[in-house]
């Protein structure tokens, strides 16, 4: 019989503390002039704790150039972990563009649209 995880939580705290830490890392120490202004929306963790998906948005900017930034960065970046993490597996991150505001800003325009042609109908 497989014994019960005493913290059944422990991924999503790791991933909230990847994402603070790296918000942190980010900010503070990458140099990098592709990389603009970042805001971390979420990290996903696998079950084993290797690998880490980043998801990021970006104020100003190339997407494209930001995560190949970002990605020729991780291995500073976990390295940057691996100092703030008390884990025995700081997990290999890949970063990737999020593009849920940008959908939800077109879905508005979509549904601004249609409200308005209805109301000119009636």
């Amino acid at each position: 019989m497989r014994k019960k995880s005493s913290t059944p939580n422990r991924g999503f705290r790791v991933a909230d503390q990847i994402q603070r830490d790296l918000t942190e890392l980010i900010a503070r120490e990458l140099k990098d002039p592709r990389v603009g202004m970042v805001t971390i929306q979420s990290v996903e963790v696998t079950p084993d704790y290797a690998h880490a998906k980043v998801y990021f948005s970006l104020l100003v900017g190339d997407p494209a150039q930001c995560a190949e930034g970002l990605n020729q960065a991780a291995g500073f970046l976990r390295a940057g972990l691996f100092k703030r993490l008390h884990i025995h597996t700081v997990p290999t991150l890949h970063f990737l563009f999020d593009q849920t505001t940008e959908r939800a800003a077109d879905m508005n325009a979509l549904i601004a649209r249609a409200v308005a042609s209805r109301a000119q109908e009636v």
